[in-house]
């Protein structure tokens, strides 16, 4: 059985490939844990994860902060923002089933949207908050 945060993992990178209204965003599945070389704009990445104990008396719970990259090219902060809508619409409060653990929660905590230093790209850093036990 994988840990939590791998089965988690697994279950939004599923969520997100099967989602048609962020593929309709992206021009296609273009979610990727590490893009390819030469990716074609837009796309997301799996980004980093913090994961806190949360465990009470009845059991190993665990607080998983998670954050995804949107990446646009297109002029103007529109896609960015589109796309962290999508990212929102798809994810927040999904049913999602991580590999033998059950998901008590996933809601959407924070977004920034920023263009980078080569002033061409823009950023939507999407936050997500996320609680996981084991599956009884």
């Amino acid at each position: 059985m994988p840990t939590a945060p791998v089965a988690l993992r697994a279950a939004i990178y599923d969520a997100l490939i099967a989602d048609t209204a962020l593929a309709a965003a992206l021009g296609g599945h273009r979610v990727y844990d590490e893009p390819p070389r030469g990716a074609t704009f837009p796309y997301v990445t799996l980004g980093e994860a913090r994961i806190l104990d949360a465990s009470a008396d009845d059991g190993p719970t665990q607080e998983h902060q998670l954050t995804l990259h949107a990446w646009s090219r297109q002029g103007g902060h529109k896609e960015a923002h589109v796309i962290a809508g999508a990212l929102l619409a798809a994810l927040d409060d999904a049913p999602l089933s991580p590999d033998g653990h059950r998901l008590v929660n996933l809601r959407f905590s924070i977004a920034d949207i920023r263009r980078e230093a080569d002033g061409r790209t823009y950023h939507a850093l999407v936050r997500f908050r996320a609680v996981t036990e084991p599956q009884a």
